[in-house]
């Protein structure tokens, strides 16, 4: 990974596109992931590359789901497991959430490469490789392991794609995804969306468990109960439309 100086402008926004190299180089993000990261880098630029109201909402409502589920799952794809992997493992200790390994561009030695990768940052148990379900989908997505996704009640798809979103929910499943286009299929499927660069998403939703987990079921349900991720995704678009207004002043 390339030297970042820690007092450069850029320095959170160029090392997360170092750690996504990275993940290319080493084998567990496919080139196509490049791609994924630039776009999303985008939307936190409209954002204003922070946590909004909103999404810290969402967080706390998704690590409310995530301690109500009787089989809650985090999904991980390559990105994800190049950007924060011990965070992942870190949310998945304090939810009780299992992470499986679920990929677009599926190979054998990805999957396991990514597994590896998981248990170098303190994971003890990934689910992933011996994909014996699948859900109704024509492509790799819909691989997936009996014990984790495909019974899931609960599933995490951070940085998610549309047709998977919308298969999961089909199933009756609870989808929460990180997805900072507030536009995007997933984000309008998914019960719940947290519009959010991952990289804090996960660490916020790591200290909210924390805090959650001394509120009785009850008290869950109600946080639950009482959101609405249409007006997440409408909070999104404004916060947006005002920083186009911000930079269009200046």
């Amino acid at each position: 990974m390339s030297e970042i100086p820690k007092d450069h402008p850029r320095y959170a926004s160029l090392l997360t596109r170092e750690k996504i190299v990275e993940g290319v180089e080493i084998g567990i993000t496919s080139q196509q992931g490049l791609v994924a990261q630039g776009r999303g880098e985008c939307f936190d630029y409209l954002t204003g590359e922070q946590t909004t109201a909103s999404a810290f909402l969402a967080e706390k409502v998704s690590v409310a789901m995530l301690l109500l589920a009787e089989r809650p799952v985090l999904s991980v794809n390559g990105n994800a497991a190049a950007l924060v992997p011990d965070s992942l493992v870190k949310l998945s200790d304090v939810t009780g959430a299992p992470l499986e390994v679920n990929l677009f561009h599926r190979t054998e030695e990805r999957v396991n490469r990514i597994i590896d990768h998981l248990k170098d940052n303190g994971a003890s148990e990934v689910l992933g490789s011996k994909a014996d379900a699948r859900l109704e989908l024509q492509h790799s997505r819909g691989i997936v392991d009996s014990e984790g996704i495909y019974n899931a009640d609960v599933v995490l798809v951070p940085l998610e794609d549309g047709d998977r979103c919308q298969a999961l929910v089909d199933m009756g499943k609870s989808v929460i995804t990180i997805d900072l286009n507030p536009l995007s299929r997933t984000s309008r499927t998914a019960t719940v969306t947290i519009v959010d660069n991952v990289v804090r998403a996960v660490d916020n939703m790591i200290d909210l468990s924390s805090e959650l987990k001394g509120l009785d079921e009850a008290e869950l349900r109600k946080i639950v109960n009482d959101y609405d991720n249409s007006r997440t995704l409408s909070d999104a678009v404004r916060q947006m439309i005002r920083k186009l207004e911000e930079l269009s002043d200046t």
